[in-house]
């Protein structure tokens, strides 16, 4: 989705014929055909130089942040150089591409808090944004607010949640967004809440959380889920823009 964005906005249009050739990408990985190196962190956002098979392309910015979005933005380079793009294309495609919504989305950057909102549901995502946030801001204290999706994923991974759940200083669990399934026997928020090692922890239902959180300090705040959790975001944002 975030790569096909960033392609969209480099307008590119990719061939009808079926091109065989593999390749691989990958962050760091020299032994990938795409990859970066000298990643460098400057007001938030990722400068970098991309390596490819032919080439080596220095200083692209791009304009989100996390290390997620650099490595989403290395398979969609490496799309778009392969059918055509060119260098100073792809550096101003880079440098203005601006998100998509509920990914790395800021709606509060100020002395006081920073709040970001992110569509991150799985364990490998919530990983990697809660580690982009603490590269970001490693003197803050990171608290996250987190819906679960589907009784069924809740189930299958409630071990990894926890684990990526426990880099953060301070959760807020909500209870699981239910989507197209019904409720499995045993399968509630509390199989990943009890194994969540972070030293400050709230079980609590997405209709409590407002009047939880609307007398506390934050430092960083995220709201992560592929739920209804955006419903609450413009409250929260009322909360502390008064």
């Amino acid at each position: 989705k975030d790569g096909g964005n960033l392609i969209h906005k480099l307008g590119l249009k990719l061939p009808k014929t079926k091109n065989t050739s593999t390749y691989t990408y990958d962050i760091k990985n020299k032994s990938a055909d795409f990859y970066a190196s000298d990643i460098q962190l400057n007001k938030n956002l990722y400068t970098f130089t991309l390596h490819t098979p032919t080439q080596n392309i220095p200083n692209l910015t791009l304009g989100v942040s996390g290390l997620v979005n650099v490595e989403n933005a290395i398979g969609a380079a490496a799309i778009a150089l392969l059918e055509g793009v060119n260098k100073e294309e792809l550096q101003k495609g880079m440098q203005t591409y601006s998100g998509v919504k509920r990914r790395f989305d800021y709606h509060i950057q100020s002395e006081d808090i920073i709040y970001i909102d992110d569509y991150a549901h799985h364990p490998k995502e919530l990983e990697a944004i809660i580690k982009s946030v603490r590269k970001i801001y490693s003197n803050k204290k990171i608290t996250a607010i987190f819906q679960p999706h589907l009784y069924s994923r809740t189930q299958d991974f409630s071990k990894e949640f926890a684990e990526a759940l426990s880099l953060l200083d301070e959760l807020f669990l909500l209870d699981i967004y239910p989507a197209r399934e019904l409720p499995i026997k045993g399968v509630d928020s509390s199989i990943i809440f009890k194994n969540v090692k972070c030293s400050q922890k709230t079980l609590c239902s997405k209709s409590e959380i407002l009047n939880i959180i609307k007398d506390k300090e934050f430092d960083v705040l995220l709201t992560l889920g592929a739920g209804d959790i955006d419903q609450i975001v413009p409250e929260i944002k009322k909360i502390f823009t008064k």
